[in-house]
C-alpha cells in the first residue's frame, strides 16, 4: 500500500446498487446516484453508467456501458452501494487494471470506505490524484470431475465447500502444493483471501488477516475434531479439496455463483493472475477501518 499523487481521473465509470424496496427507497438511491454522478462531472471527469445504474438512473446525459466496455474505457470505477457490489465489480474490473473507489451505502462498508454523508470532500482529492492504493488478491477456482473442468470462477473474498441443508457433515481431503495434508469431517471448509478473512471465515472463528499479507486461511466450519484448526497459508499455494463423503454438497464462490458437488469431485484453488485496485483516502488504514466498523475502543475512557 502506498501514497500516489498522480494526474486527474479523466473517465469515471459509475456503478450504483438500486434497492428492491418501496418507492422512497428507490427514488433516494436515484437522487444520490444523480447527485454523484453530477459531482463526478464538477471534479472534470467524463462519466459513463454501468448499464444496470444507467437503466435506474434515467438519466440521458451519461452514456451506458457494458461492465467489460467499462474497463476498456474508463481510468477509475466510483461503487455507491455496499461491500457486495464492490466485490462484483472488482472481479469484472480486475482484469482491466481499473482502480475501484467505494462510497458506502451499505451497513458495515469494510471496503466500501467512504462516508455517504461527507463523500464530496473526501472523493474530490482523490479523483485529483491524492490518494492511497492497495491491492487484494483474487482466488481462482474450478471445479475437477473426472479431469474435465465443470464449474470455473473468481472470488474475492472466499471458496466454501457446505453440507446439504438437510445432511450431516461433509468428508473433504485437503492437499496443499501436491502433499496430503488430511481429511476432515465438518460442516464444511472456508479458503478466504485477506479480504475475506472478515467475512464467513471470521464468524467461523478464523483470523483477520491484514490486507497487505499474502495469504489464504484455510477455516473449517463446525468440525468434527475440535484440533482441528485454521490454517494460514502463503498464497502461492496450490489448494485442492476433494469431496470424499456427504450428500447435496456444493461449493460457492463469494456466496454468488454455486457449484452442485459429487463425490470425487476436486475444488482446485489457486492465486489469479489478476488483482484488484482499491483507492482510498490519503492517511487511510486498515487499521481504522477495524476500529471503526468492529467498535473496538467503545467503553474505554
Amino acid at each position: 500500500m502506498s501514497p500516489h499523487t498522480n494526474p486527474p481521473f479523466r473517465r469515471a465509470a459509475l456503478v450504483g446498487k438500486f434497492p428492491n424496496a418501496g418507492l422512497a427507497a428507490q427514488r433516494e438511491s436515484r437522487a444520490l446516484l444523480a447527485d454523484v454522478a453530477g459531482f463526478l462531472g464538477d471534479c472534470g471527469c467524463e462519466v459513463f453508467l454501468e448499464e444496470s445504474t444507467a437503466h435506474n438512473l434515467d438519466h440521458p446525459d451519461y452514456p451506458a456501458l457494458s461492465v467489460d466496455a467499462l474497463g476498456a474505457a474508463c481510468d477509475v470505477c466510483v461503487v455507491l452501494g455496499g461491500d457486495g457490489t464492490m466485490l462484483g465489480m472488482g472481479r469484472r474490473m480486475a482484469e482491466f487494471g481499473v482502480p475501484l473507489i467505494g462510497i458506502n451505502q451499505g451497513r458495515l462498508g469494510f471496503i466500501t470506505d467512504i462516508a455517504l454523508d461527507h463523500f464530496k470532500t473526501t472523493l474530490a482529492p482523490m479523483l485529483a490524484g491524492d490518494y492511497v492504493e492497495e491491492q487484494r488478491s483474487l482466488i481462482q477456482a474450478r471445479v475437477m470431475r473426472e479431469k474435465v473442468c465443470v464449474f470455473s470462477a473468481l472470488a474475492m473474498n472466499d471458496v466454501v465447500v457446505n453440507r446439504g441443508a438437510t445432511s450431516g457433515m461433509v468428508e473433504l481431503r485437503i492437499e496443499v502444493n501436491g502433499h496430503f495434508v488430511a481429511k476432515q469431517r465438518a460442516d464444511g471448509l472456508i479458503i478466504a483471501t485477506p479480504t475475506g478473512s472478515t467475512a464467513y471465515a471470521l464468524s467461523a472463528g478464523g483470523p483477520m488477516i491484514h490486507p497487505a499479507t499474502r495469504a489464504w486461511v484455510l477455516v473449517p466450519i463446525a468440525p468434527h475434531t475440535l484440533s482441528n484448526r485454521p490454517l494460514v497459508l502463503d498464497d502461492s499455494a496450490e489448494i485442492v479439496i476433494e469431496l470424499v463423503a456427504g450428500r447435496d454438497a456444493s461449493a460457492n464462490f463469494d456466496m454468488q455463483s454455486l457449484a452442485a458437488l459429487l463425490h470425487g469431485d476436486r475444488i482446485e484453488v489457486s492465486r489469479s493472475r489478476h488483482a484488484v485496485r482499491f483507492l482510498h483516502p490519503r492517511g487511510w488504514t486498515f487499521f481504522d477501518t477495524l476500529r471503526n466498523k468492529l467498535h473496538w475502543n467503545e467503553g474505554v475512557v
